[in-house]
């Protein structure tokens, strides 16, 4: 039931999968701010249409902050970091998502031994994006900015991607490199590749 939530998954919790968390966050509400039936903390808000958070495979950082390059990137596009703790990943976070959104295709084939039935809603980030700009979006239920709207529509756009894809597995390239411990200039080529799904998926569920 709405939300439409969204997990995004990695190693750590504390470079890729929160930079995913937040800039989609972000992506929605600036969607919602182009839009006249969105208004930022009222019905429709983007708290109340998209639940985005993440978790890691390993609970090394559990309990930390965000590592400051990535909050630095965050920050940079605009997004928020407070709030942020790493948490190691648990089945019933994955029971509770819609889509489950991972940096690489081993931290996918993870999710998919702890929970086989979430194999469908489950998509490398970049294998996603991929596949989303075949989807054909007019197919959709309808994209008014209500939870229940967002979340009727954001369901079949999971259902449409899974289709598209036919069982095939993501590419090489739908990793997210590992920037932790590594520059500034690493932290922002990762946040841009993020950038290049989470934003699409954001306007097809605010169009």
């Amino acid at each position: 039931m709405p939300p439409f939530t969204v997990l995004h998954v990695c190693m750590g919790n504390i470079c890729r999968s929160p930079m995913a968390e937040r800039l989609l966050t972000l992506a929605v509400r600036e969607r919602l701010a182009r839009r006249a039936d969105g208004v930022t903390g009222g019905p429709g808000s983007a708290d109340e249409l998209l639940h985005s958070h993440s978790a890691g495979t390993g609970g090394w950082h559990a309990g930390e902050e965000m590592n400051p390059p990535a909050a630095r990137q965050v920050r940079l596009r605009g997004g928020d970091v407070d709030g942020f703790a790493a948490r190691k990943l648990r089945s019933d976070q994955i029971d509770a998502a819609d889509l489950v959104l991972t940096a690489t295709a081993d931290q996918q084939d993870y999710v998919v031994a702890l929970r086989p039935d979430a194999s469908g809603r489950t998509f490398v980030l970049g294998e996603f994006g991929r596949l989303l700009a075949a989807v054909d979006l007019t197919r959709l239920p309808a994209a008014a900015a209500t939870p229940d709207e967002v979340y009727a529509r954001g369901v079949a756009l999971v259902e449409a991607v899974d289709a598209t894809r036919r069982g095939g597995a993501p590419l090489p390239a739908d990793d997210l490199d590992d920037p932790w411990g590594r520059g500034d200039q690493c932290f922002s080529r990762v946040a841009d590749e993020i950038e290049e799904s989470v934003d699409p998926l954001a306007a097809a569920l605010l169009p």
